[in-house]
This record gives structure tokens, C-alpha cells and sequence, in this order.
């Protein structure tokens, strides 16, 4: 019994030493019993002292190993974190018939979230099961652990807090072990970030669209004589204005001798919501609203102000390299296909294409090295489509092509051969101007025949070359540079494209 005593008393006064650099966790089996055997220690502890002749006095010294050991039991019943089975009882201890030393200074331990709490359970946070033993040692808890005061045992990490549904690309924890589900959010992703980037340029290129004209607006001639001259009218410049606010607009004024202009036309112009490439009406200029004016009667004002023809670009670009000169060429009939395939869808046709009739306008917030804006403007040759002909504009369009390609020997570019067998296409298949429009786009952004020659799946073309578009037009925003008209025409072609449209525009061109 001596022996287990001396083991007791040598364990606590090692615990009395550790107690100095931070604490010592004591574990018994009950709540009890640690009360029961601190209590008992210390009355061996001081049975084993001699026993004062004299009480001691205030100059007496004390034996600092009695204080030391006389305030081990409330030390560690502020370490001892309480049983949850169990709770702690407000009995006092024993009085002990010897006289106890005075006390050591109580000194505060400053808790980290380490370190379990002891205040008491609150029944909201405790959940049902069976009691959990103390915690013995130090864990790190996050802020949603910190309130809560039971231990717990060692187990295996929960899992990560984002196995939830991913916001943005909608992906599980379970999603990314299958290449599958994580191509398929990655598709979609890209897909959305072309129509985000389509839309911010399609509202950039028409931004600072003029509304209607109202009677309380002003005008106000800027020239005398017209910006532009084209088959069926002449363009002079003029200034709307209201209050604080201007407009740049175009009086256009028909030229003498003009043919006839049909009403139909001119009313689905105006019913016509806007497009990039169909001019827009902003109202009628009355006669005599501008005294100066060298016209007489009522005019038409546009909102788009024409800087030439195509015609007279023609005149302008033939000393081009042949590259950027074909390339123009393609990108102008992308456009005039799109603006025909507006009024198509409206049950219209154009009954003559061109060249002096369609106008360029520099697109808004780009660089004047880009290539220029096409405006179909002639609604007065604009008639209604029969029925039973989906390629009613295809004949103009190859004459077209020949036209704008130059009477001369064929330019020596991917391009230009491309444009010369697409325009013999279209007097043999009589296509659409949607699927003309396809074809195309196709021609300038690929792919070229020999994907289709090798069987290469067109779907996983668009998904490589729709990655190769996103990080160009990252690469280009980090150097400054804005996007273009260009970059607008070729995000919406691969923003629309399917493997199956695809198809059938390198089936118009290289069939």
C-alpha cells in the first residue's frame, strides 16, 4: 500500500511540474472517482508530512511543494473536461482536520479553439447517442466546432464541404470522378461564356441606337452637300436635338429619276425590329423643317450614318494583299446573307442586288483597320416572296460573288477559290440564305474538307475550336486589345453551330 502511495505521490508531483508549461490532462474511468482520488491524495500526501509543533506565522516560511500539491485538484477540475453521462455534483470536499497552507494566485488560462469547452450542453446542440468519452490531447476545430462541447473520439475525416452542387458548373464531389459529366459541364460552360460575350458585343456594336423622332425635337443641317451618293438616294448629315442630348443622323433623300419605290417594301422596313444589318428608320423629316435644306418635300431619316458603297470600296481596295482583301469580300457577304435572311423569314425578297445600293458603315467602338458594317438599304426594290422558292436570292448571290471577286484571274487564296466553287454551288443546289450563310461562316472559321474527307467527328471539332476562340479572346483582353466586328460574327457562328448544321455546310461547299 506504502508502495502504490509513493508511485501516486511521484506521478502528481510530475503532474505539479507539467502543470508550469501548459496542463496535464488527468483520465479516470468516473466522474467520481477523480474526485475521490484527489481528495485522497491530498490527505496522504499531508499524513506523510510531520505534523507542525506551532501554527505557523506570517514570517514563517511555507513548503512550496504543499502548495504546489494542495492546488493540483483545482487545477485539474478546471481542465477536466465533465462526462456527458454524468453531470457534476456541488458537493464540498471532506474537511481535512490538518491545517491547509493558503492558497497559490489562481491564474487565467487563455483557451484556444483547440482546447474543448465546459460550459453546459445545450439541448438544441446535442444530438441523440451515446455518451462520447473526453477528448485527451489537442485537436483543431473550425468556427462551426467551436460552440460545441462534447469531445469527440478520433475518426477519419468528414468529407469536403464542396460535394455539393458547384454553383457554376454544377458538378458533384461524385461528377468529377467521371471524365463524362465533367466534359459535358465544361461544354455547357463554354457555350455560356460565347453568348455572354456575344451579347456584351452585339449591345456594344449597336449601342447609342437613336430612339423615334418626337415634335419637340430640333434639327440641324451639318453639310450642304451629301456624305454619301448611292444608286437610289443621296445622304446628308444631321443633328437631332433635344434638351442636352444629340443624334447624328442621315436625310435620305431620293435621287432624281430614281425608280419608283414600292410602299410595301418601305412598311416592313419600318415594322422590321432592329438588325445589324438592315438600316433602321428613325422617323420623317417634314418639309421646311430645315429652311437651308437643297431638298424640297419630305425625307426619310435613317439611323445610321453610310461613310461609302460597296461599290466605291471596291474602287478603294484593290490594291489590298489578296488575303485581307478575300477575307473582306467573305465577311460582306456573311452579312448581306444575314440581312437576307431576315427579310426571307419575313416572306420578302430583294428584287435586285446591288453593289452601289448597299452602304458600309465603320461598326461602333472599333478600330478602323477592322472591316467595315454592310446595311441593306434599298426597301423600295423590296417585294413580296412566292411561295415554294427557299432560294430565291441564290442566282443574285453567285453573280454577286463573281462580281466582287474582280473580272480577272482568280485570286490565289484559300478563300477567294472557296468563294469561286461556293458561287457555282449556288446555281446548282439553289440554297437558302440561312444555309448560304452557313456555308460561309464555315469557309472562315473552318473546318475545311479535309476534316470531312477523314471522317473526323464535327462535334468535337466545335468543342476544340470553341476553347481556342475563348482563350484567344482572353489572350487579347489581357493585352488591351478590344474585340471586333470579326470576333462578334465568328462567336455567333460557333455560339449557333451543331454537328449537324455543320455538316451541311461543308456539304454545300465541297460536295
Amino acid at each position: 500500500m506504502e508502495d502504490a502511495l509513493t508511485t501516486k505521490q511521484k506521478c502528481l508531483c510530475i503532474f505539479s511540474t507539467a502543470v508550469t508549461s501548459w496542463f496535464f490532462l488527468y483520465r479516470g474511468e468516473e466522474a467520481g472517482f477523480q474526485r475521490e482520488a484527489t481528495h485522497a491524495s491530498e490527505q496522504v500526501s499531508m499524513s506523510n508530512l510531520e505534523p507542525p509543533t506551532k501554527m505557523p506565522g506570517a514570517n514563517t516560511p511555507t513548503c512550496s511543494a504543499q502548495h504546489t500539491y494542495s492546488n493540483l485538484g483545482e487545477v485539474r477540475t478546471h481542465l477536466m473536461p465533465s462526462k456527458a453521462c454524468r453531470p457534476r455534483t456541488s458537493e464540498p470536499p471532506a474537511t481535512d482536520p490538518q491545517p491547509l497552507p493558503p492558497p497559490l494566485p489562481k491564474k487565467t488560462l487563455t483557451r484556444t479553439q483547440s482546447l474543448p469547452t465546459h460550459k453546459a450542453s445545450s439541448p438544441s446542440l446535442t444530438r441523440a447517442g451515446p455518451p462520447r468519452k473526453p477528448l485527451v490531447g489537442s485537436r483543431s476545430v473550425d468556427e462551426s466546432q467551436a460552440g460545441d462541447d462534447r469531445a469527440r473520439p478520433a475518426q477519419p475525416p468528414a468529407e469536403p464541404s464542396f460535394s455539393s452542387l458547384d454553383t457554376e458548373l454544377g458538378l458533384s464531389l461524385h461528377d468529377l470522378h467521371h471524365p463524362e459529366a465533367v466534359h459535358a459541364a465544361l461544354e455547357a460552360r463554354q457555350l455560356e461564356g460565347l453568348r455572354s460575350v456575344h451579347a456584351r458585343l452585339h449591345t456594344r456594336l449597336l449601342g447609342g441606337r437613336p430612339g423615334p423622332c418626337r415634335p419637340e425635337h430640333g434639327f440641324r443641317l451639318l453639310d450642304s452637300s451629301p456624305c454619301v451618293e448611292s444608286g437610289d438616294a443621296l445622304y446628308y448629315r444631321v443633328v437631332r436635338v433635344h434638351e442636352e442630348a444629340w443624334h447624328l443622323l442621315a436625310a435620305k433623300v431620293p435621287k432624281p429619276g430614281a425608280e419608283e419605290t414600292h410602299t410595301w417594301g418601305l412598311e416592313l422596313q419600318v415594322s422590321l425590329r432592329p438588325h445589324f444589318n438592315l438600316q433602321g428608320l428613325c422617323g420623317l423629316l417634314p418639309e421646311g423643317s430645315l429652311p437651308e435644306a437643297p431638298w424640297s418635300g419630305c425625307v426619310v431619316l435613317v439611323a445610321e450614318v453610310p461613310e461609302l458603297t460597296v461599290a466605291q470600296w471596291l474602287v478603294e481596295a484593290g490594291a489590298r494583299p489578296p488575303e485581307e482583301f478575300t477575307k473582306t469580300v467573305a465577311l460582306l457577304l456573311l452579312q448581306l446573307s444575314a440581312a437576307l435572311e431576315r427579310l426571307e423569314a419575313r416572306g420578302a425578297a430583294l428584287a435586285e442586288l446591288r453593289p452601289e445600293n448597299m452602304l458600309l458603315v465603320a461598326p461602333r467602338g472599333c478600330m478602323a483597320t477592322g472591316p467595315p458594317r454592310l446595311l441593306l438599304a434599298d426597301f423600295g426594290c423590296v417585294r413580296p416572296r412566292p411561295p415554294g422558292t427557299p432560294g430565291i436570292h441564290a442566282r443574285q448571290l453567285s453573280r454577286l460573288f463573281r462580281e466582287l471577286l474582280g473580272p480577272g484571274a482568280p485570286l490565289a487564296t484559300p478563300v477567294a477559290a472557296g468563294l469561286e466553287r461556293l458561287a457555282a454551288q449556288l446555281t446548282r443546289v439553289w440554297p437558302s440564305a440561312a444555309r448560304t450563310r452557313g456555308a460561309l461562316q464555315a469557309l472562315l472559321w473552318g473546318p475545311g474538307p479535309e476534316l470531312r474527307s477523314h471522317g473526323t467527328p464535327l462535334g468535337s471539332w466545335l468543342q476544340v475550336r470553341r476553347t481556342m476562340l475563348v482563350l484567344h479572346l482572353a489572350e487579347r483582353a489581357v493585352g488591351g486589345e478590344v474585340p471586333g466586328l470579326e470576333d462578334w460574327l465568328c462567336c455567333e457562328y460557333l455560339m449557333e453551330a451543331t454537328a449537324a448544321s455543320v455538316d451541311l455546310a461543308l456539304s454545300l461547299l465541297w460536295d
